[in-house]
């Protein structure tokens, strides 16, 4: 099984890949459409600031690639903000995957949203012998709220999508690779599909 990972200078990289090879598969990086267009499963990671983000995407052209695959594509944190049709961080238009916006948290909470919270409403073959109320890690200033596509939700001021699913695409606003078990459990269910 061909894992790609998309290489546009995402900075939680290698400990998604190192996540991946403790469940036993080793996945390559590359920032080669040609590479990526024949991987049988594609990561599109993403810590950092959306319109810089997107800007290395342009560069590569990866921009036009992404809303072209077929294959199953899961977007992780800004990966995930980036499949949405726009993020307020930075005033920037994103790949529209995902039919929602991504808004900045200003509910009265701490911004950024750091550290452990639960998710809930699990609706995906993503989630797979997942309860709700399980435990994940969150990183994030920036959130997409309730659409049709929400497949998980969270709580932190507002009730908000922690997963987004259209098609073959998924997205999860947490970092599966920093989220214990459960995390390794939905990596695993996305090896699965």
């Amino acid at each position: 099984m061909k894992i790609a990972i998309i290489n546009y200078g995402a900075g939680n990289i290698q400990s998604i890949r190192f996540a991946f090879e403790r469940l036993g598969v080793h996945p390559f990086l590359s920032d080669q459409a040609e590479e990526i267009a024949t991987a049988d499963l594609v990561i599109f990671p993403g810590v950092g600031e959306a319109s810089s983000a997107m800007a290395k995407l342009k560069a590569t052209k990866l921009d036009l690639l992404i809303p072209q695959l077929t294959q199953p594509v899961l977007g992780i944190c800004l990966g995930m903000q980036l499949l949405c049709n726009y993020s307020q961080e930075g005033n920037t238009e994103g790949l529209g995957i995902f039919d929602t916006d991504v808004l900045r948290f200003n509910h009265g909470v701490k911004v950024p949203q750091i550290g452990w919270n639960t998710i809930d409403q699990l609706k995906s073959d993503l989630f797979n012998n997942i309860a709700d109320k399980e435990y994940i890690y969150l990183v994030h200033s920036y959130y997409a709220p309730l659409c049709n596509e929400t497949i998980a939700i969270s709580d932190y001021g507002i009730t908000y999508s922690t997963a987004l699913r259209k098609d073959n695409f998924y997205g999860v606003q947490f970092h599966p690779e920093k989220s214990s078990a459960v995390g390794a459990k939905i990596l695993e269910n996305f090896i699965n599909m």
